[in-house]
């Protein structure tokens, strides 16, 4: 699937009468009302402040259905666009992080403020560590960052997420080494490839905005 974004504000009507269409197509007429609340969710939120814009986008990303990517799309590691998420109506949590990120990128969300943030997760169900994904967001550069995760409407600061042990996290401009709070040091792990990936469909996209583009 190759469209990624189609973003309300930021497209003319033929462009989201487009992807609409396209959406229709491979994703039936139910994947289109959905698409059209993105569009709305992002209009309503253009003007608000950035923490109302937190909110609006996890909890609307939040209503869709977590699954696996071998039960949604047969392959262990599928990072999927926006579109593919909403359209599916399934996703896992880095589908989920990279749904919110690239919407409060297109919200004016300065991409400094944003990180794709890995984190080993506690999960009371199996009493286990896992991998998970989350989005944080960081008021400045020396501020505890916000988590937006896809297993709570909640945001929380980092401190108060007692369940989560952090890795590395980056986002558009580069990939970073990192604990929750400070910088860290640059590296090139293994989601480097599938980021690429990602980036690659989002701009061969015909008819969505380029939403990687600095701003």
């Amino acid at each position: 699937m190759g469209l990624a974004a189609g973003m309300a504000f930021a497209l003319e009507q033929a462009s989201q009468d487009a992807v609409l269409q396209f959406t229709r197509v491979h994703y039936g007429a139910q994947a289109v009302a959905r698409v059209r609340n993105w569009f709305s969710l992002m209009l309503d939120a253009s003007q608000a402040g950035e923490s109302e814009k937190l909110k609006q986008v996890n909890e609307f990303f939040n209503r869709i259905p977590n699954t696996s990517d071998q039960a949604q799309w047969g392959k262990l590691d599928y990072w999927a666009t926006p579109l593919e998420l909403i359209g599916a109506n399934g996703g896992d949590c880095e589908d989920f992080a990279l749904a919110k990120y690239f919407t409060l990128r297109e919200l004016g969300v300065p991409d400094e403020r944003l990180r794709l943030t890995y984190v080993r997760a506690y999960l009371p169900a199996s009493k286990e560590m896992q991998s998970h994904m989350v989005l944080t967001y960081h008021p400045a550069h020396d501020a505890e960052p916000l988590v937006l995760d896809n297993l709570t409407n909640v945001i929380k600061p980092a401190s108060e997420r007692k369940d989560l042990a952090p890795t590395y996290s980056f986002n558009g401009a580069q990939l970073w080494a990192s604990k929750l709070r400070g910088s860290g040091r640059l590296s090139e792990p293994a989601p480097a490839n599938l980021w690429s990936m990602l980036r690659a469909r989002l701009s061969a996209d015909e008819h969505a905005p380029q939403i990687m583009g600095e701003k």
